[in-house]
């Protein structure tokens, strides 16, 4: 079946949804977005979710009946052949039928898959991927997640949760909540190590421009450093800031001690990093990485590999969910790529 109707992708997130209509020939019809909201309960978030893919439908000129399906990229641990999200913390979810909840509401086809997989899935196809028929990508953000591009297909693993880089051992004898890659390398790991080294005493820009931020207030809110800001005070940034680049740079480093263990064990000719930190930080973050990953991946061969910055950024998921959903739907035409993996 050739990509003759309309596809919605939505890339699920703990703060934000996009959601997009994705017609023939890949092209972007409309995109609306909304606020997750996570703290007013499942059936809010769906019906966030619904009267987004309406939104965007109308805006296309498109009617939801009219859908050659849905495909979702959820948080979090996902099985994707039975459209379930199996646990996603920031939802508060644990073995929810998003897939089937979905489905029932619109009478379209639904499909599900994690975050991150589709992300990767449309760099790979349409952005920074493209033309890699073997890749790991990294996404940097509040957590860290992975996925992975194995002959051409998204590889799932034999328990499904292939790519979970975030959640992979860096120092393994630091104490719990200090041992993994997203402990160390995520922007809270970042801000949070930010944050003491500033109580501590030591000097940081940051500090000025929060408590001119906190104006009459007392205490500062650090909650109010967010990926841009980091931007600011970082490499080729605004305001150039020792304690951010120092910190900052130390979390490229350790990202790059991890990426370079994938492409030493998988022997990955590309990596794709992005994630609402990478866009900000841009090319300074994903050099120090990739330097990284060049020293230390083995045997000499592999330090061939390239790591790239994601392209496509929030549409990365939109296109990658919308992929998942034509695969199911047996569409021909897709860009190029093998038939995805079928989940067990």
């Amino acid at each position: 079946m050739a990509v003759t109707k309309p596809f919605v992708g939505i890339d699920l997130g703990g703060t934000n949804m996009q959601i997009g209509v994705v017609g023939p020939g890949m092209k972007l019809l409309h995109h609306a977005k909304r606020k997750t909201k996570a703290d007013e309960g499942t059936q809010a978030i769906i019906g966030r979710m619904i009267s987004g893919i309406e939104e965007a439908c109308a805006a296309a000129k498109v009617l939801p009946s009219d859908l050659g399906g849905v495909g979702i990229g959820a948080p979090g641990a996902v099985d994707p052949g039975r459209g379930v999200v199996v646990e996603a913390v920031n939802l508060r979810w644990d073995n929810f039928p998003l897939a089937e909840t979905v489905a029932k509401r619109l009478k379209v086809p639904t499909f599900v898959d994690n975050d991150v997989n589709v992300a990767v899935l449309g760099e790979h196809r349409l952005g920074a991927g493209k033309g890699a028929d073997d890749l790991l990508g990294v996404w940097v953000g509040t957590g860290i997640g992975g996925g992975l591009i194995l002959g051409g297909r998204l590889f799932y693993g034999h328990f499904l949760t292939a790519g979970e880089i975030g959640h992979a051992i860096l120092h393994a004898h630091h104490p719990r909540g200090q041992r993994s890659l997203e402990h160390n390398c995520s922007r809270t790991a970042m801000v949070d190590r930010l944050v003491r080294l500033i109580r501590a005493n030591h000097k940081s820009r940051l500090t000025d421009e929060l408590r001119q931020k906190a104006g009459d207030a007392e205490e500062i809110d650090y909650s109010k450093i967010k990926s841009k800001m980091l931007a600011r005070y970082y490499r080729g940034g605004e305001s150039e800031d020792a304690l951010v680049i120092e910190v900052l740079d130390a979390s490229a480093q350790d990202l790059g001690v991890m990426i370079s263990n994938f492409v030493t064990v998988l022997s990955l000719p590309r990596v794709v990093v992005g994630g609402g930190l990478v866009e900000a930080l841009g090319k300074p973050y994903v050099d120090r990485v990739e330097r990284t990953v060049r020293e230390l991946a083995f045997p000499e061969v592999c330090r061939k590999v390239e790591v790239v910055a994601s392209k496509l950024a929030d549409a990365a998921g939109i296109y990658g969910a919308a992929m998942i959903a034509m695969e199911h739907a047996g569409a021909a035409g897709l860009p190029k790529g093998r038939s995805e993996q079928r989940a067990r």
